[in-house]
């Protein structure tokens, strides 16, 4: 192999790389001439008339559609990507336990959550709890539905009145998402501390840490730099995901853009589907970067944190994941 080559890539020669760059200026070619002829259809169907691309200009739309629709979108998705890492890492980390009696219950409900699919999850949030409610309310458990309704499910706006529980889209949407995504996301940290090796626990043992102390001081720190790709694409996913709100009629920003937009000014929706995309990419991107940075952040300050051990103190063992700090 030549300089440079790895196991399963030979750096390749003058003649490969023409070949390459031959290659690459005439798949260019290509899809730039499909691109000019799907533009020069839209515009040969009038898709490119002002009319159908003047209401995103107007301040009017924005104000009363798609903004409101934008801020309902982030509210559920803010609000169940705080719930779906706490349901991810608590569930995750019982799923390590040495007890069985938290370890299988809690693989139970994760595999539950994560096998059903999150439309029907939504749809059972906001109409089942309306259907059995009454019947709970006369039995002996009626107290506690009550009590839970009035002073906890009430912060998502939970409702009782005579027994019968309304629970509204907002609070259906992020209960779906949550258990849905943070079931997921339970797996994302089982898997990351599992990725770990074996010898740091190992290590921290051996200088007298207990399971808990590994755990948070050890494996954790580093398991959040490796899981770090994985939850942020499942926050991704969880964004997109608020669009199916729409089967409770929750006013989400692909509903306002890509029907309410299209409904009152001239059946515009290539147009709203396009604004619509480009809005969804610019967040998601967004979020990808702040990724990113905390990804670097955390690699640059686990680099720089090891400190040696003052005197008189046990010598360092090789291959021990924590600080002086830590310890």
């Amino acid at each position: 192999m030549s300089k440079g080559a790895s196991v399963l890539f030979d750096v390749p020669g003058p003649r490969a790389r023409a070949r390459n760059m031959m290659l690459t200026v005439v798949m260019s070619v290509v899809f730039a001439a499909i691109f000019a002829l799907l533009v020069w259809r839209l515009y040969d169907k009038g898709q490119f008339e002002e009319k159908l691309w003047t209401p995103f200009t107007e301040w009017t739309v924005w104000r009363h559609l798609l903004l409101p629709g934008l801020l309902n979108t982030l509210k559920a998705a803010a609000l169940a990507t705080v719930l779906a890492l706490l349901f991810g890492a608590v569930f995750g980390l019982a799923r390590l336990s040495d007890h069985w009696w938290i370890r299988i219950p809690a693989g139970a409900v994760v595999e539950f959550f994560r096998g059903i699919p999150l439309l029907i999850l939504i749809f059972l949030a906001f109409f089942v709890p309306n259907k059995i409610s009454p019947e709970i309310a006369e039995s002996p458990l009626g107290q506690a539905q009550r009590l839970s309704v009035d002073y906890f499910f009430s912060i998502f706006g939970v409702e009782s009145n005579a027994g019968v529980v309304t629970v509204p889209a907002f609070a259906a949407v992020v209960f779906g998402l949550t258990m849905y995504n943070g079931s997921v996301l339970a797996e994302v940290v089982r898997a990351g501390v599992l990725s770990i090796p074996k010898g740091q626990s190992e290590a921290a043992y051996s200088v007298g840490l207990r399971k808990n102390g590994v755990m948070r001081l050890v494996l954790l720190p580093q398991a959040v730099t490796v899981m770090m790709p994985a939850i942020v694409s499942q926050i991704v996913v969880l964004l997109k995901d608020t669009a199916l709100g729409f089967i409770i009629a929750y006013g989400e920003f692909l509903q306002a853009g890509f029907k309410q937009v299209p409904a009152n000014y001239h059946n515009n929706v290539l147009q709203a589907g396009i604004v619509v995309a480009i809005i969804y990419i610019a967040i998601n991107m967004s979020l990808s970067r702040v990724a990113t940075w905390l990804e670097a952040r955390s690699r640059r300050s686990r680099k720089t944190s090891a400190k040696t051990l003052k005197a008189g103190g046990p010598p360092p063992v090789a291959g021990v994941g924590v600080t002086q700090q830590s310890i």
